[in-house]
């Protein structure tokens, strides 16, 4: 989960300047990195399965909404601030990303993939009630989920393939010359898993991820959310910079679904 925060983070400088990053060698970190809207959901989600055993969809609306009033500049779509700032907040069908972005705490919360999948498709439909973007948060829950059971690449890749049907088939290498902004979920969420898939570790998969210069914040929090659950860890001083980003409750919600979770909280978090 921190792990996805970390690759917004790196990731946020360079949403919208396609031209300026394709390629791996950047700076992580500048004055200009922030958290974005996927970092405020992710802690959302962590929040509504720490608090509601029965993982409601009233429940993840109302907290959704809570987090995402209190930042309303971190960077949301006018149809997810509009939902946001609804009294009577409806699932609007959306076929992006974000329901994909904000779901990796849900791969660190139960035993089985079956539960994974079933929570994540409620935590999608709240909003994200297409089948795109219900795919898209059951194809990452269900990454995170067999990484930090030690499946191996492979075995992660054929899974995905068969039950959601992504092309995995390509390389960052291959994707990066053509490739340009998308924020839908079959035009982002299976480049960010093959970022994963062709990176060595931590940081080389948030750099694959940020250099196809697409969606890089989104991109870097699904591909590093994996990454984090697959090699058992983020470098110390990588977290340490990011860890300064964000806020004392943010870093409270972390520590207490560690507590609740199997997650392991890194230790340099404070």
């Amino acid at each position: 989960m921190f792990g996805s925060i970390i690759g917004d983070i790196i990731g946020s400088r360079f949403e919208g300047h396609n031209s300026r990053i394709k390629t791996t060698d950047f700076e992580l970190f500048d004055k200009g990195s922030k958290f974005t809207d996927d970092t405020v959901l992710t802690i959302a989600v962590a929040d509504w399965l720490i608090c509601d055993p029965k993982h409601q969809h009233a429940t993840l609306v109302k907290i959704m909404q809570t987090y995402g009033r209190m930042y309303p500049g971190a960077g949301f779509s006018h149809a997810t601030k509009a939902w946001l700032n609804s009294d009577e907040p409806k699932p609007y069908g959306s076929f992006t990303n974000g329901a994909a972005m904000r779901v990796s705490p849900v791969g660190w919360a139960f035993d089985n993939l079956e539960e994974t999948l079933e929570v994540a498709k409620r935590s999608a439909e709240v909003s994200h009630d297409s089948e795109q973007g219900i795919t898209a948060a059951q194809a990452v829950s269900a990454a995170v989920f067999m990484a930090r059971h030690h499946s191996t690449k492979a075995e992660i890749k054929a899974y995905i393939v068969q039950n959601f049907h992504y092309d995995l088939g390509r390389t960052i290498e291959g994707i990066r010359p053509n490739y340009s902004f998308d924020c839908s979920c079959e035009g982002s969420v299976p480049e960010a898993i093959m970022a994963f898939m062709d990176g060595k570790d931590y940081e080389s998969v948030i750099r694959l991820a940020v250099s196809l210069g697409g969606d890089s914040d989104t991109q870097a929090c699904i591909a590093g959310g994996i990454a984090e659950a697959f090699y058992g860890c983020v470098p110390k001083e990588i977290i340490k910079k990011a860890v300064r980003h964000l806020p004392s409750h943010f870093r409270k919600v972390i520590t207490d679904f560690a507590m609740a979770t199997e997650y392991q909280l890194p230790k340099c978090i404070y």
